[in-house]
């Protein structure tokens, strides 16, 4: 196989977008097989963008068309892990988008199904793995530049939604059509990021408020604690009304400390000396010399690096690897499998504010699903799952 064909699932926002980037070429190694969606509106955009495209109502068709070898989901959330199933199922590689499903336990059904078939690619879109700026953070803390970690902060508020966004489908911010809120919308990316770069915490304890300032039941506000096991902690911070919006990243080291700005800047402060070390043999004449208008340089050294990056280059570059991978066996940057640990942080964050309580990792997947259906008959509004 030199050409994948890529079957795309849900002519939406994210579908489309993908559908754009393939036909115009911008995708090496990769071609849209046939495009899916239960739309007749889309139907008339895909007949009108893509009129030489077989078009489907029902994936399934799709899958045993034989018109594509692979497949990218681009549909809620819920049914992320049964497409995945289905797709692997039928020989047909999958991509599933984030996050890779609701709750861990119809996840580990998927990476458990995609065990048994290793000789298809499973991948998920974790485009911000690709970014630049994303990979040199992980490439220092992995080569220990700002050695043993002591504690992470993330505040990621650059989400804000009006009502009117929510009230835009009838499924979007329910707990029976989408899942939640901010954590299984659009905080994934950098929960992903958090636990691939810095770990997984051991337990969380976390501050979550649902229709705090919207009118919705799922969450728009969200403080969560991690601990870590080994002494160090950790807060992320995310919500969906803070119109000015922050994004910093800080990880503190022994060693050191590092500072992401905006998703665009890394500031790296590199300690002479290690600071067990300084709290050693300094005294507090040094530290006062220092700290009140003194030089620092003396302390620590400072290096910036600032990227760039064009929207769409990053949801490129993972179907370009998920073509390498299929085609020559190019190692995937995001394994379908690692998706498991984004949605296992995002249920420990909601289960601790559902029992108002700190949890353990990994969480009880039973008792999560119990409380997840919970949501789901107060709603009255879509089926409790399984």
């Amino acid at each position: 196989m030199k050409t994948v064909r890529l079957g795309i699932v849900g002519l939406g926002a994210q579908g489309g977008a993908y559908a754009q980037f393939i036909s115009e070429g911008k995708v090496k190694n990769m071609v849209i097989g046939a495009i899916c969606d239960n739309d007749p509106v889309k139907k008339a955009v895909a007949a009108e963008k893509y009129p030489d495209v077989p078009f489907y109502d029902n994936y399934i068709e799709m899958l045993e068309s034989g018109e594509v070898d692979a497949v990218v989901t681009c549909v809620p959330h819920y049914l992320h892990p049964e497409m995945g199933i289905d797709s692997l199922k039928r020989n047909i590689h999958a991509l599933v988008e984030k996050p890779a499903g609701v709750y861990t336990k119809q996840v580990k059904e998927l990476n458990e199904f995609a065990a048994t078939k290793p000789e298809l690619t499973y991948a998920i879109m974790f485009n911000q793995r690709t970014n630049p700026l994303y990979q040199k953070l992980k490439e220092l803390i992995d080569n220990g530049i700002i050695g043993k970690i002591r504690r992470t902060n993330w505040i990621i508020t650059t989400w804000w939604r009006p009502q009117g966004y929510y009230d835009q489908s009838e499924w979007r911010a329910t707990w029976g059509g989408e899942g939640g809120g901010v954590l299984v919308n659009q905080a994934p990316h950098q929960i992903d990021l958090l636990q691939w770069i810095c770990g997984m915490p051991k337990k969380v304890y976390s501050n979550v408020k649902y229709g705090y300032q919207r009118n919705i039941a799922v969450e728009d506000e969200v403080t969560a604690m991690f601990d870590y096991g080994n002494g160090a902690t950790g807060v992320f911070i995310t919500a969906t009304h803070d119109i000015i919006g922050t994004d910093r990243f800080e990880i503190l080291g022994d060693n050191g400390k590092i500072v992401v700005d905006d998703s665009k800047k890394i500031t790296i402060k590199r300690l002479n000396k290690p600071e067990p070390e300084m709290n050693a043999t300094m005294n507090m004449q040094d530290v006062m010399s220092i700290f009140m208008g003194g030089d620092t340089s003396d302390i620590y050294s400072t290096e910036e690096i600032v990227f760039e990056s064009v929207w769409g280059g990053q949801h490129i570059a993972v179907l370009e690897n998920f073509a390498a991978n299929i085609i020559d066996g190019t190692p995937l940057i995001a394994p379908g499998s690692d998706g498991i640990n984004g949605v296992a942080l995002a249920n420990a964050i909601h289960l601790s504010s559902w029992l108002g309580k700190e949890v353990e990792l990994p969480i009880d997947e039973e008792v999560y699903l119990a409380e997840l259906n919970k949501k789901i008959e107060e709603e009255n509004k879509y089926p409790v799952r399984k």
